[in-house]
């Protein structure tokens, strides 16, 4: 019996395109299209403006843009976004969703391991990165590079967004049921609570004792188009196991880190980590919390897979301990099987990974 409720495939995300519930004047890329979302492109202007806002009801993201913006930036041609700094593109792709179909988005893994703040904002909204059903209109994305500067252009993919339709979340019940017969998180224990599955920190690290990475400042531009550009030691500094299988996270600043666990998602479910849970500490452990079917899968290559964390900690110094709960999955029924799974199907980049930085640095 097919599901009337789950998050919207492949198949269904080119049906919206279709129907013109989602509009682009340029084609989709090739790749575009994801096992559960679509990315998103951004525009050819992007605004520079004084701080962070939301539109609220009644309210419009251009109006509110003529308030608080500073200077304009022309992307056609590649613009550099600096560090520190918050900008709004208007993005190409624009929705006029049916009455039954909502979205949320999320930054790109690539994104969130560059330590780049991206939100989804519409007319009217009073959150971010939600759009409610039946939204017509344009989208915009507000960007903010914090730790390294980075070089943009019309068409850059920095978030995704995902089709949801009815109530589609597991409850603690299913979670579990799910995990005793597909193991979702390789834990022998699985710590499931308020509806997401419990995830651990490695502090022990690879057979070298690396741990993770804490990024740099004031390097130079990344360039979010290109693959394996730049050397690692000239944008990150590594962080090894001297012992104690522990460490101090210094507020502000960002780390690259890895789940203890392998991490599954089925192909007919979704998930999505809750990046700031104060109930496990005052730091961020995901910019970027999709996980897309077939996602540490072993058909599709993926047996293994762990997360990695984008870990930003928040006013205070906080201690984290090998094998300390950092963070949760949540996981969503699809509402069909995609064509394709993320893995081997699309040659996705983070496949069966381990400890790994964003495409942009040389192996």
């Amino acid at each position: 019996m097919a599901r009337t409720s789950g998050i919207l495939s492949d198949a269904g995300i080119e049906k919206l395109h279709a129907d013109k519930s989602i509009i682009a004047d340029i084609a989709f890329d090739d790749d575009q299209v994801q096992p559960a979302s679509l990315d998103l492109r951004l525009g050819k202007k992007a605004y520079r403006v004084r701080a962070s806002f939301l539109p609220g009801k009644g309210q419009s993201v251009e109006k509110k843009l003529e308030r608080f913006k500073l200077h304009e930036l022309d992307l056609t041609e590649g613009a550099i976004l600096e560090t520190g700094c918050v900008y709004l593109v208007p993005l190409i792709e624009s929705l006029a969703l049916p009455s039954d179909i909502e979205a949320s988005a999320n930054p790109k893994s690539s994104t969130g391991r560059l330590d780049i703040f991206t939100r989804v904002i519409v007319d009217e909204t009073q959150s971010f990165d939600q759009i409610p059903a039946g939204y017509k209109g344009t989208l915009y994305l507000e960007v903010s590079p914090m730790t390294f500067p980075i070089v943009v252009r019309t068409g850059s993919r920095l978030s995704q967004i995902r089709f949801r339709k009815g109530r589609s979340v597991l409850n603690d019940t299913e979670l579990l049921a799910l995990h005793n017969t597909e193991t979702l998180v390789a834990r022998s224990e699985p710590v499931i609570r308020s509806g997401g599955i419990g995830m651990s920190i490695d502090l022990k690290g690879d057979e070298n004792g690396l741990v993770g990475y804490r990024g740099k400042r004031h390097t130079g531009l990344v360039d979010v188009d290109k693959k394996a550009q730049h050397a690692v030691v000239d944008f990150w500094e590594p962080i090894y196991n001297h012992g104690t299988q522990d460490i101090v996270l210094d507020p502000d600043e960002f780390y690259i880190l890895v789940s203890n666990e392998a991490v599954h998602v089925p192909p007919l479910y979704a998930a999505e980590m809750v990046p700031y849970d104060t109930l496990v500490g005052e730091f961020r452990v995901h910019y970027a919390g999709f996980f897309d079917p077939g996602f540490g899968h072993a058909h599709a290559g993926g047996a293994g897979s762990r997360a990695v964390l984008e870990v930003r900690s928040h006013d205070v110094p906080f201690i984290l301990e090998h094998d300390q709960i950092v963070g949760s999955l949540v996981y969503e029924h699809m509402l069909e099987k995609p064509a394709q799974l993320y893995g081997t199907d699309l040659g996705s980049n983070y496949q069966a990974q381990g400890l790994k930085l964003s495409k942009h640095f040389k192996s």
